[in-house]
């Protein structure tokens, strides 16, 4: 009678509560391994650089600016240690040179043309 319960107990036990510890711990872990200038993913799925680091939250710069607070338990996953700030450069640089091409392929506006080419049947049945 208790055998049936003790493998519903173990199966319970593998299956669902063992997974969510090691899940929770690899949480805590990165959000330890989280400092100043980190990119983080938040759970709404906004992207930012940690600007601060308070006793329950982050301060993340989000854009130029623009700040949040955020609690650490709203952050998602922490993307590979590097600055955005270089990102945006490197980014605006491509920008700036794709408008350049895109300038020097501007042609010529086009030429009205000229009514001479219009058969005189159109011109009269317009007016």
């Amino acid at each position: 009678m208790m055998l049936p319960l003790a493998m519903f107990a173990a199966i319970f036990y593998f299956l669902i509560i063992r997974p969510q510890k090691k899940k929770q711990r690899a949480h805590e872990e990165m959000l330890a391994s989280i400092t100043k200038g980190s990119t983080v993913v938040t759970a709404g799925g906004f992207f930012g650089v940690v600007r601060d680091i308070l006793d329950d939250s982050y301060i993340i710069e989000l854009d130029e600016g623009v700040k949040a607070r955020i609690l650490k338990s709203s952050i998602s996953m922490k993307k590979t240690d590097g600055n955005t700030d270089k990102i945006k450069k490197k980014k605006n640089k491509k920008e700036t040179e794709q408008l350049e091409e895109s300038t020097e392929n501007v042609t010529e506006p086009v030429q009205e043309a000229e009514t001479a080419d219009v058969p005189e049947e159109a011109t009269e049945k317009g007016a």
